[in-house]
């Protein structure tokens, strides 16, 4: 995700959007797609943060353990040069503020080498690969950009831009099977992580009041059930009546 742009051109790019999510200004694009997974803002990412980012926007177990792994073992050397072989090293931390150094090619260029957002980069996906809706990529137009990005015999970067892509698209595609302009948006400032992990919370919270709400319900039924039951006793009715119950 190179290109040549100068210093200032995600600095002096931030639009009125970005300041309205609360985005930290000083840190780059790249730092701010990955801070999500630094759960504890130590500025390191360790393998069981990346299990627990994954987690807690959605991700299954499986996948949740394989992009722990993977993700870790394929950035924290890169992350972290000159550190010299160590338990630390072992434990596969990813420096937030390296994260750059991490980039891979066949990439779509809207980070720069840098870090730093390049908006026409971006607009450039889907002025070029947008050909049913304007605002989304399908499935076969999110591969014929993948496909366009290749760089002559880059098999690691081809491997690593398939894997986020797809990866982004089975979690984030609407009904339609669409992934949206905004959502694309969102994963390139870090915002759609925060967003995904606040509606899973919000859903779950829902599931457990549901839950709750059956067991009071039940309870008072049980009760009401149980003053019929007392009723009808002192009302005299013969003991064949409660057989069932007793």
């Amino acid at each position: 995700m190179a290109s040549s742009l100068t210093s200032n051109d995600f600095q002096e790019g931030v639009d009125d959007e970005d300041a309205g999510r609360g985005l930290v200004s000083d840190e780059n694009a790249l730092q701010k797609h990955v801070a999500f997974f630094d759960r504890n803002n130590d500025g390191i990412i360790y393998p069981w943060e990346t299990f627990q980012g994954f987690r807690a926007i959605g991700a299954g177990y499986l996948l949740s353990l394989a992009s722990a792994f993977l993700i870790n073992l394929g950035l924290s050397r890169k992350t972290r040069p000159g550190k010299a072989f160590s338990l630390e090293t072992l434990m596969l931390g990813v420096e937030v503020k390296n994260i750059h150094m991490a980039k891979h090619g066949s990439d779509s260029g809207v980070y720069d080498s840098k870090g730093r957002f390049v908006s026409w980069k971006f607009e450039e996906i889907f002025a070029k690969f947008a050909l049913t809706h304007s605002d989304a990529l399908t499935s076969d137009e999110l591969k014929a950009m993948l496909k366009a990005n290749r760089e002559p015999k880059d098999y690691r970067g081809w491997v690593a831009s398939w894997t986020e892509w797809i990866t982004l698209y089975n979690l984030c595609k609407d009904n339609e099977g669409l992934l949206k302009k905004e959502t694309i948006r969102g994963v390139y400032d870090g915002s759609l992580f925060q967003q995904m992990e606040r509606e899973k919370l919000a859903a779950a919270d829902f599931s457990q009041s549901i839950i709750a709400l059956a067991f009071v319900a039940l309870f008072h039924l049980l009760i009401d059930v149980s003053c019929v039951y007392e009723k009808i006793k002192v009302l005299g009715f013969p003991s064949w009546c409660f057989k069932c119950a007793d």
